[in-house]
């Protein structure tokens, strides 16, 4: 196993240890720190490791973020439906 699925593995487990914890901002902060770490980390998995294994980590990222992407998809829909 190369250093960044490593690093992606222990990325998704402090993820899940950062869901486990209380927290009186339903969890937008370590949201907003999970993101910041996990899109260059996501880049780096997708250099070492090719599109494919790239792509699968994406989506295992935006299943364990699903709300931060639902509200993004929901603001990309009114913004590009205001536009038109």
């Amino acid at each position: 196993m190369t250093t960044s699925l490593i690093l992606a593995c222990l990325w998704a487990i402090l993820a899940n240890i950062a869901a486990m914890v209380p927290s009186k901002d339903n969890h937008w902060t370590r949201a907003y720190v999970l993101i910041a770490i996990g899109i260059p980390l996501l880049g780096y998995v997708t250099w070492e490791n090719g599109p494919w294994i790239g792509l699968l980590v994406l989506l295992a990222g935006m299943s364990v973020l699903r709300w931060p992407m639902r509200h993004l998809l929901r603001w990309l829909g009114a913004r590009l439906g205001r536009g038109s």
